[in-house]
């Protein structure tokens, strides 16, 4: 299916000629995003942490520490609202009420299980460091025996998924047109400035590609 099903806790209302349920565009700001939210409750008590996650199909990767608090919720079952924002443009308008942002945004709901094959947490660890910079996994040790056992990785299907994208400039009230104010488009880019070496570091090693030439979408899969 190229969409995901429409649902009464995804179904975007406010705007709803922003809303998206598409795959495509689903996924491709999943795998931009360099970070999610993952909110969920606990005790009564909602929470909402920043996380590193990686998409493989349809399946989020979520990992952390073995104590981790939000990992520890989700493997005992608790439900999860996973959220990425990407931010492109300043929108500047005349009028206070009408500044704004260009952005693409997802929000997934759904159910974790914790990894517990070996081979299957090898890769989505993997999948993390690509999510990252791609080409890295290659050039770097992959975990060990120790690595895996002190790592938890849990595993989110994407179960109902929407996007919300807002593109275009601002939208002044027709009496605010001939205000001397100036309006517009800002636009923002993720970009890098000259890669710092590890002060232990010993050797004289070149900067290898995938660190120079890094782009967040030369990060992107289809």
């Amino acid at each position: 299916m190229a969409e995901y099903r429409r649902t009464g806790r995804t179904r975007v209302f406010r705007k709803p000629g922003r809303g998206s349920y598409d795959r495509d565009l689903v996924h491709s700001i999943l795998d931009e995003a360099l970070i999610c939210h993952v909110g969920f409750v606990q005790e009564r008590q909602p929470y909402v942490i920043p996380t590193i996650h990686a998409r493989d199909g349809e399946t989020i990767y979520l990992h952390g520490a073995r104590g981790n608090r939000t990992l520890g919720a989700l493997t005992h079952g608790a439900a999860c609202c996973l959220t990425a924002t990407l931010v492109d443009e300043l929108v500047l308008a005349r009028a206070a009420l009408h500044h704004s942002l260009n952005y693409r945004s997802v929000m997934v709901l759904g159910t974790a299980r914790e990894v517990t094959d070996p081979d299957e947490k090898g890769r989505a660890l993997q999948r993390v460091v690509e999510h990252i910079a791609a080409g890295r996994a290659d050039e770097i040790r992959g975990p060990d025996a120790a690595d895996l056992r002190s790592t938890r990785v849990l595993s989110m299907p994407i179960e109902e998924a929407s996007a919300k994208v807002r593109t275009g400039p601002p939208v002044d009230e027709e009496a605010d047109l001939d205000l001397p104010y100036w309006a517009g488009r800002l636009p923002l880019t993720l970009g890098t400035g000259a890669p710092i070496p590890a002060p232990d570091l010993t050797r004289d090693l070149p900067v290898p590609p995938h660190v120079s030439s890094w782009s967040r979408r030369n990060g992107l899969r289809t």
